[in-house]
């Protein structure tokens, strides 16, 4: 079994987000990992594919993902 890249974890964690974050933890896990496998430092997500895309929705994410240890930008 081929392990997730980052653009294919990146979709699975949307897909929770609009599931009402279901099993957004093992996301993560799968998003951090696909990250060190590919040598990148944190995962870029577009805001307007947010369910939440005001800012506090987005600091809210950012906390939360950095708890776990991914850090999280935002592109334009």
């Amino acid at each position: 079994m081929n392990e997730p890249t980052v653009a294919e974890a990146t979709e699975n964690i949307y897909a929770s987000l609009r599931a009402d974050n279901a099993d957004i933890d093992a996301h993560i896990a799968t998003l951090k990992a696909a990250l060190a496998r590919e040598g990148k430092k944190q995962a870029v997500f577009d805001p307007a594919r947010l369910v939440q895309k005001n800012r506090s929705g987005r600091k809210l994410m950012q906390a939360y993902f950095r708890q776990r240890g991914v850090s999280v930008s935002f592109s334009e």
